[in-house]
């Protein structure tokens, strides 16, 4: 996520559940972790019996809320609001960490006086909207002059008293977020808003840590970065950040996702979170990408406007050549070389949005032709899936991989929208996938741990693992453009591609690790596995698919994400279980929990500290940090890389080392956290001048239609969530009849009081719709969604479970009929979490149920798959009508 990387370096949990254990209190928000992460939530618990505290905020009162200590009900999609009215509660109470914001946060840190001309009165407006040209408002720190008359190091005020540093312009900026104003919005009373806060600022400090856990209820908002970067801002403030028990935990509901975003399924940027070049002239050749450093996700290519440009020579990312070539070498081998730039110019440059909303718009107006779709079910899974549908029924092809025919297979014959078969001109490869016992392969989790998993049993008739599938096809398409001459088809020519397996018994399957070996890097010239990191060059002489991962095989046989014993790196208090990346530490910023003298801040929360007699940092854990760097290191002024960090600086992954309340540049809606209503809301926004956040895209389509701020048709919010007998859109446990019997039915949830408003009982049939649709669903009226009071009037939410579609042994209906399709500015997401509808007592249409597709067995087609290039037939073909 954007906004944990933007605060803190890396956009992933800093601490892992199991670390929760050591928390003095937990604040879980946006998650219902006990049904969402089950067995993540034992740690929890375990906390609680050891005396932790332990807090939910949200919408719904659930599994996760009767076990804590502390519920907080408050109205969907205000979630930023309520951080920032624990934050104005921790700095107006002057109860911060001060030691450790003073020296590990850019609390301190001066910004230019010419960059403040709007004056106070309008920060909060300054610090919400990016600039036109869309890079975050370019303040910019006020920096010393170096000896030649460049601008040097940021200048600080380490007694926080300076009007411009900026902790004092973070006071300003959450002066309006008072209890009462955050109660007024939220739906909750003042006094829970401080309750919240005091808890938080009590269990925090020297002796003491907190920790704040998070899913999917915080990142599918329009405003999900800067509620992410909020949390990341109470715990800098709090000194929670590289501590045991503290930290921000983004709790991933997949046991790869975190993997997938590490070497990503993302469409803007390279394995180990590097930006995907842009078509723009900073990214034109190899030399001028690295010349940009990160860029830091500037969407427009190059730095935004007052970046220092000594600032990319300085903390980890400087090492973006040695991480740049590496990739090129490991993708291209032989063919990357210094005269062609390692293949730099034959990867793809940006020149739009295409994120899969963004695709599928694309596609609903003709501009695609085919696509693949494997472990996706956008027919019900995708937002607005009705356009979903209709974008799909415009294809030329469409290929689906999986274990059932699910929607995103059968839309053409069975959809829900009435369209006659005979008109859809799609033609279908419908072809057997392997399920995950049937194949080999690592997984990476919410504790960016990589853990290996062997092949149970194989896969049955001509079943094939995506690994298999995605090598064979490119294996294809290299024999196909063999002897091409044209440029364009360079890349796919040049690309290494050697990941068969060696074995004759295992012939028609893929070596995982020989995918992982190379993930992992290795000297070209000997072909020896490097042993982390530190061994990377930019001279081509390495190769490496992901540095992150960079030491999970250290040679030809320690494949470490196998690792069973109880050991990391010493007497590590956290138990083995396969490897983590970066180098295998399981807390990230871990230097943090030493002072700055190099001491643990107590003994109680003792990590990792600075060995004086061995010159070297130690500890419990993998030190986030460089092992010989004494804490008062001071680095020259023209140190670059790692050695331009100081030995007090534990966030060395950015060019201050500080951690980041104040983001200069990263995030495109702003240096700051502001509230603003979600792109749907009842309410109109009484914390600022804008409704809803203006940087956020909207996907103009007639199919996707918005309501305006209050409308009167929508009075109510609507909200999604996930049951634990169900998997995402069910294109698995709706299969499963041991689970379709758990939870049998889709069901909406609703208060007694919206139930007596509109004459509905428990079990009746009710009708949810919204601008984009309409469903219906039996009525589940409960007392857990009690509605809140917003602005003297009530606010009634409507919960809606996602696993529902028109497959499998249980359908009823897709809740993502109802959705929007929308962007957040910095991660492309949707907001699925919060957005306007009506509900009424009824049926639809008929009134009689959705009748269920026939539920075929899991496809195995038996005939054998030509192994000549291009020579292939498709294993299961429908469409046209046929």
């Amino acid at each position: 996520m954007p906004g944990l990387g933007t605060s803190l370096g890396f956009g992933a949990a800093s601490n892992h559940p199991r670390d929760l254990v050591n928390s003095d209190c937990i604040l879980i928000m946006g998650s219902n972790m006990a049904e969402s992460h089950p067995v993540g939530f034992h740690w929890p618990v375990v906390a609680q019996e050891r005396g932790a505290v332990v807090i939910h905020v949200d919408p719904r009162y659930t599994r996760t809320s009767a076990v804590a200590d502390v519920f907080v009900k408050i109205r969907a999609g205000t979630d930023l609001a309520f951080l920032g009215g624990v934050i104005r509660y921790i700095l107006e109470g002057e109860r911060y960490f001060r030691e450790y914001v003073v020296h590990y946060t850019n609390a301190p840190t001066i910004i230019a006086a010419e960059d403040q001309r709007a004056g106070d009165a309008e920060l909060a407006a300054r610090c919400g909207p990016a600039t036109a040209d869309g890079v975050s408002d370019p303040w910019v720190y006020d920096r010393e002059v170096e000896p030649d008359g460049r601008r040097g190091q940021p200048r600080i005020d380490p007694t926080l008293t300076d009007p411009r540093c900026v902790l004092q312009i973070l006071k300003r900026h959450y002066a309006a977020y008072t209890p009462e104003a955050v109660a007024r919005v939220c739906g909750c009373r003042p006094e829970d808003v401080v309750k919240v806060a005091e808890l938080l600022c009590r269990n925090s400090g020297r002796d003491r840590t907190s920790a704040i856990a998070y899913a999917l209820g915080w990142t599918q908002h329009s405003t999900g970065a800067q509620i992410i970067r909020a949390a990341g801002i109470i715990q800098l403030l709090l000194g929670n950040v590289g501590r045991p028990g503290g930290g921000v935990l983004a709790l991933r509901g997949h046991a790869c996702i975190q993997g997938a975003t590490d070497i990503p399924v993302l469409f803007d940027t390279l394995p180990a979170y590097l930006p995907q070049p842009r078509a723009v002239p900073g990214h034109a050749t190899l030399a001028q990408y690295l010349a940009n450093g990160k860029s830091y996700l500037s969407r427009r290519g190059d730095a935004p406007d007052g970046l220092w440009k000594g600032d990319a020579l300085r903390g980890g990312w400087a090492d973006m050549p040695k991480f740049t070539v590496s990739l090129l070498k490991a993708w291209y081998g032989e063919a990357a070389t210094p005269e062609n730039d390692y293949g730099y110019g034959w990867l793809p440059k940006l020149d739009e949005d295409l994120s899969e909303m963004s695709y599928f718009m694309k596609m609903h107006r003709g501009h695609i032709r085919g696509t693949f779709l494997m472990g996706q079910n956008p027919a019900v899974g995708g937002p607005n899936a009705r356009l979903h549908r209709d974008a799909m029924r415009r294809l030329d092809w469409l290929v689906v991989r999986d274990f059932f025919e699910t929607e995103s297979a059968s839309y053409w014959y069975a959809d829900p929208d009435g369209v006659d078969p005979k008109t859809v001109p799609t033609e279908i490869f419908f072809l057997p996938a392997a399920s995950v016992i049937e194949k080999s392969g690592s997984f990476t989790n919410t504790e960016r741990m990589l853990q290996w998993h062997d092949r149970a049993v194989p896969p049955p008739g001509d079943c094939r693992s995506d690994a298999w599938f995605v090598y064979d096809l490119g294996r294809r398409l290299k024999a196909l453009y063999r002897d091409s001459t044209d440029p364009r088809d360079a890349p796919i020519r040049h690309l290494a591609w050697d990941y068969g397996s060696d074995s004759t018994a295992a012939a028609q399957e893929i070596d995982t690790e020989k995918v992982l070996r190379e993930i992992n890097g290795y000297h070209v010239s000997e072909r020896r596995q490097l042993r982390g990191p530190g061994e990377l060059a930019s001279d081509g002489s390495t190769a490496c698919g992901c540095w992150l991962y960079c030491g999970v095989f250290p040679d030809a046989q320690s494949n470490l994400a196998r690792a069973k014993d109880h050991r990391i790196d010493g007497d590590s208090i956290y138990a083995g279980w396969a490897w983590a990346w970066p180098a295998n530490r399981r807390i990230l910023y871990n230097r943090a929990s030493a002072d700055p003298d190099g001491r643990p801040w107590s003994q109680r929360k003792k990590l990792v500290w600075w060995d004086g007699e061995a010159k070297r940092w130690t500890g419990h854990d993998v030190p986030d940090f460089e092992r010989d760097k004494a804490p008062d290191y001071r680095p020259p002024v023209d140190a670059r890389g790692l050695a331009a960090i100081a030995g007090d600086a534990p966030f060395s992954m950015h060019q201050d080392g500080r951690g980041w309340l104040y983001a200069p540049y990263g995030l495109k809606d702003g240096p700051l956290p502001v509230f603003y209503e979600p792109l749907e809301s009842p309410f109109i926004n009484s914390l600022g001048p804008h409704q809803s956040d203006p940087l956020a895209v909207v996907l103009v389509d007639p199919m996707n239609p918005i309501a305006a701020p209050g409308d009167p048709a929508y009075p109510l919010i609507a909200t999604t969530y996930r049951l634990t007998e169900h998997y995402l859109s069910g294109a698995m446990s709706r299969f499963d009849s041991w689970l379709c019997e758990l939870q049998p039915e889709m069901f909406v949830e609703i208060s007694p009081e919206l139930a007596r408003e509109r004459g509905v009982a428990n079990g009746d049939w009710v009708v949810v719709s919204s601008p984009r649709g309409e469903i219906e669903a039996r009525a589940l009226v409960t007392g857990r969604l009690k509605p809140v009071v917003v602005d003297g009037r009530p606010a009634h939410t409507v919960g809606l479970p996602i696993h529902w579609g028109y497959a499998g042994e249980s359908v009823g209906a897709g809740v993502n009929t109802l959705s929007l399709l929308c962007l957040d500015p910095n991660a492309d997401i949707h907001s699925a979490k919060s957005f306007v509808c009506q509900l009424r007592a009824g049926r639809l249409g008929n009134g009689r149920p959705p009748e269920p597709l026939p539920v075929f067995s899991r496809p195995v087609v038996q005939d054998p798959i030509p192994d000549t290039p291009g020579a292939a037939q498709p294993l299961g073909r429908f469409g046209h009508g046929q």
